[in-house]
């Protein structure tokens, strides 16, 4: 990750005299080896990326940097589809947001309804009558991809199905998934019961943050229950390095889909898709994609919190000038190539009025170019900048007036 000299460079003064004050600099930065060239993409509509369209068999995709938040690649990632199995996410939220607030325990037992032990699908197969753990559930969900759990779960929880998919549905709204209608606690079938890939993104990151402690689970490669062992669906885990989770799903409507993640170093990628054709066209498709966006992307560290950006003058003021910063990390997504695109502009009224409010908001940052998701940063004051008293005052203001500034 290229240090912050490499982004910004010396930056050249523009017009100080007392006026509006723009900077610009251009990046040089080399940037870093491409990889060995990738398989040839299959036939299919293309998506969408900054470096220009990408085949992909999939109906429906996202690509999304876990940190930034920058959308690597899109294909109708806001049409309302299907998720099947991918909504057990939703229900796996919940279930760890009751741990997190004590309401619920791993070690605690739940009971199997004849409702929940005839489900089809997908199962744990848990024992009519019998009393299962939640941690045990957990790994039925999760692992096995299990409808019977989910329903036990549900119905420890909300008394009913029906009662959960509105809890789902609150938590839903919480979080801002705009697009997701939850039905059931499942996935199964049901003409409402819709999500987006936008959404699912969303979701998995939530996880991925809210819950580190239990998100773990996701990488496990088998369960065994009831004398029965079966292995996680993921096509990812195993096949591609740093890849820890999440879900698949299936459905004749849906199609084969998969919300997935990896990390590698200090990158986290978040990759969903559906509709694809085939069990095989999805363990090629999400390999392929999740390469290309390590690949081609690359994060970049452009200043920390606390790093001075600027130092702005400052009129009548105790200090003859005052430190800008970011006040947060900025960190961007880029194509590899296009880094040299990259441009940073300061934007503040100079010289500054005192007295100055460390914190205080004076300016902005504007990040763009070719390439370049475009971002805005306020420039806050780094320091407080006391007005001079009556007396020292006098002559900083003679100057000003004989100078014309």
């Amino acid at each position: 990750m290229p240090k912050r000299r490499d982004m910004i460079g010396a930056v050249a003064a523009i017009g100080l005299s007392g006026g509006f004050v723009a900077r610009e600099a251009q990046a040089q930065a080399r940037g870093g080896q491409r990889g060995s060239r990738a398989p040839a993409p299959p036939a299919g509509t293309p998506a969408t990326t900054p470096l220009g369209p990408v085949d992909t068999l999939a109906r429906q995709a996202l690509i999304m940097d876990a940190d930034t938040g920058a959308v690597l690649l899109e294909k109708n990632a806001d049409e309302r589809m299907p998720p099947s199995s991918m909504s057990k996410l939703m229900t796996m939220y919940v279930v760890f947001d009751l741990l997190k607030q004590g309401r619920l325990r791993m070690d605690q037992e739940l009971p199997v309804s004849e409702r929940a032990w005839r489900m089809g699908g997908s199962k744990m197969f848990v024992g009519i009558g019998n009393n299962v753990k939640v941690e045990d559930l957990i790994r039925g969900v999760i692992v096995q991809s299990g409808n019977d759990a989910c329903i036990v779960l549900a119905e420890g929880i909300s008394g009913s199905e029906t009662q959960f998919a509105e809890l789902l549905n609150d938590y839903g709204r919480r979080l801002k998934l705009e697009n997701s209608t939850f039905r059931n606690a499942t996935g199964w079938p049901d003409p409402e019961h819709r999500m987006t890939c936008r959404d699912l993104a969303t979701l998995a990151q939530h996880i991925i943050n809210d819950f580190p402690e239990y998100y773990r689970i996701y990488a496990e490669r088998n369960f065994r229950w009831n004398d029965i062992s079966q292995e996680n669906r993921n096509p990812l885990l195993g096949r591609v390095a740093g890849a820890d989770g999440l879900k698949t799903g299936h459905t004749e409507e849906a199609g084969y889909g998969l919300t997935g993640s990896a990390k590698r170093g200090e990158r986290r990628l978040i990759l969903v898709v559906n509709g694809l054709p085939s069990m095989a066209a999805r363990r090629e498709e999400t390999e392929r994609l999740m390469e290309w966006g390590f690949r081609e992307f690359e994060n970049v560290s452009l200043f920390k919190a606390s790093d001075t950006i600027e130092e702005a003058p400052v009129y009548l003021g105790e200090r003859l000038t005052v430190p800008l910063v970011g006040g947060r990390d900025v960190l961007l997504t880029l194509p590899r190539q296009w880094r040299r695109n990259l441009q940073v502009k300061l934007r503040y009224d100079s010289p500054v009025p005192a007295p100055v409010a460390k914190g205080q908001e004076l300016g902005k940052l504007e990040v763009s170019g070719a390439g370049v998701p475009p971002m805005t940063v306020p420039l806050l004051a780094g320091a407080d900048v006391a007005k001079l008293g009556l007396i020292p005052r006098i002559p900083a203001v003679l100057g000003r007036m004989i100078g014309g500034a």
